[in-house]
């Protein structure tokens, strides 16, 4: 929704009030134009000089010259005026000891996400696994058990909004997802049955290894969720851009070591593309392997995001190293605007279909929503992002998509919750998925914006 309105009015006594001669004298000789006011002067002197000067070509050049440099004064003198006015209209910079300036919405956002989520936690007594805390795939729903993807991403809010009291345990959600967990080990999304998954696995075991789990205990399901994710073993998951992404994010917080990372973020940097649309730069579609689909923004982030934080844990080659730069720019040449609605940001539904290994000419149909302003926020917020723009020129581009990532980011809570509104008549209205990646794009993004205030010396 576009708001317009008048602009506020200039600050009353400011520099450019009209309330001295001095400006009264310079407002008036700017705006008579620089052309104008130069012309002027040379008409005044052409006509009082003396005819002594050795005749006309003197006059017109003294004229001619005089009238420049009023010209130029002008300029000067208006440009000066102009921007001592833009100084004045902005809001004075914090100093030491200054009364702090209200706060923003931000922690009431954060603090009505948690009260929410305290609010409908579920506690269930399950006869065979015993009693569990956490929540359902999405808040609200009934009957509403705990699942590992709802519990998982719970957890991981709470990790970051700090538990401010002891309303919630941590530990509790911990307990509960080793309680869910499979009786071969791993652990899946409601939908996928009695079979592990690596990306539901990965997902909980980043989890676990954010809040603590010892790196022993991982080490066995980080062990089977990696035996089985190969291409042999799970073909149309290592072709996935989306699942190939989550497993490298959740493996490399519970298992920063693995052998399997380097493997994994070379299958993303191979399955890059080129786009004839964007200057032939390197992006991503849904599939790492032909075909692979559109060039799209939300793959894309979701890439950029995971060969980032791959960098930091293990290095970088240079072929890594220009994929990721590549995928940056891509995002940066969005030609849609404006940009917290353009195309870039539109939300994507996918499935990823898998055989059953009980009934192989039977698949198991996985539907993945994506929050993809989310995406892409976070992507253009990897600490690479803002450099590659300042090197290449493209500091005001990078901006302008940030704000309108962050600004769509922001259009979806309500209180601190987000709603999913694509209108498919399913009843996940409210993911847990996706008001944990709307908090944390914008706690990113205040962390980003944040400035503190610099004491006098």
């Amino acid at each position: 929704m576009r708001t317009t309105g008048r602009p506020d009015p200039a600050p009353p006594g400011g520099p450019d009030d009209g309330g001295s001669p001095p400006a009264r004298f310079v407002g008036w000789l700017g705006g008579l134009g620089c052309a104008a006011a130069g012309y002027t002067v040379f008409q005044f002197l052409f006509q009082v000089l003396p005819s002594s000067l050795d005749g006309e070509p003197a006059k017109y050049l003294i004229a001619g010259i005089s009238g420049l440099g009023t010209g130029v004064a002008a300029w000067l003198a208006a440009a000066l005026l102009r921007a001592r006015a833009r100084s004045a209209a902005m809001p004075p910079a914090p100093t030491a000891g200054a009364r702090p300036q209200e706060p923003g919405p931000l922690p009431g956002v954060f603090n009505a996400a948690y009260e929410t989520l305290v609010g409908q936690v579920t506690v269930v007594d399950d006869p065979g696994v015993g009693l569990l805390t956490g929540w359902p795939h999405s808040l609200g729903e009934s009957p509403s058990r705990p699942t590992p993807v709802g519990t998982a991403y719970g957890l991981h809010i709470m990790l970051d909004l700090g538990v401010p009291d002891g309303q919630l345990s941590t530990g509790d959600l911990v307990d509960t997802l080793w309680r869910l967990r499979l009786p071969d080990g791993g652990w899946s999304a409601r939908s996928q049955g009695a079979e592990a998954r690596p990306e539901v696995t990965a997902l909980v075991l980043g989890a676990l290894a954010r809040a603590g789990a010892s790196r022993e205990r991982l080490a066995a399901e980080v062990a089977r969720c990696t035996a089985a994710f190969t291409p042999e073993l799970d073909r149309a998951g290592r072709e996935s851009t989306h699942v190939l992404t989550t497993v490298l994010r959740g493996l490399l917080r519970a298992a920063p070591a693995s052998a399997v990372l380097p493997r994994l973020r070379e299958a993303i940097v191979d399955g890059a593309i080129s786009d004839p649309g964007r200057a032939h730069l390197r992006c991503w579609g849904y599939r790492l392997d032909p075909p692979h689909g559109p060039p799209s923004p939300l793959h894309t982030a979701q890439a950029v995001v995971a060969l980032d934080r791959t960098a930091r844990v293990l290095g970088e080659s240079a072929g890594a190293r220009a994929a990721r730069e590549d995928g940056v720019r891509w995002l940066l040449a969005c030609p849609d605007a404006p940009h917290h609605g353009c195309l870039d940001l539109e939300n994507l539904r996918e499935e990823v279909r898998r055989p059953r290994t009980d009934e192989p000419a039977r698949h198991e149909v996985l539907n993945v929503r994506h929050f993809t302003s989310s995406w892409v926020a976070r992507a253009l917020l990897t600490p690479a992002a803002r450099r590659i723009a300042e090197e290449d020129g493209l500091e005001a581009e990078w901006r302008e998509r940030l704000d309108g990532a962050v600004a769509a980011v922001w259009a979806g809570q309500t209180d601190g919750i987000w709603t999913w509104e694509r209108g498919d008549g399913t009843d996940l209205r409210k993911p847990i998925w996706m008001t944990y990646q709307g908090l944390c794009a914008l706690r990113a993004h205040a962390v980003w914006m944040y400035q503190p205030v610099q004491p006098d010396h």
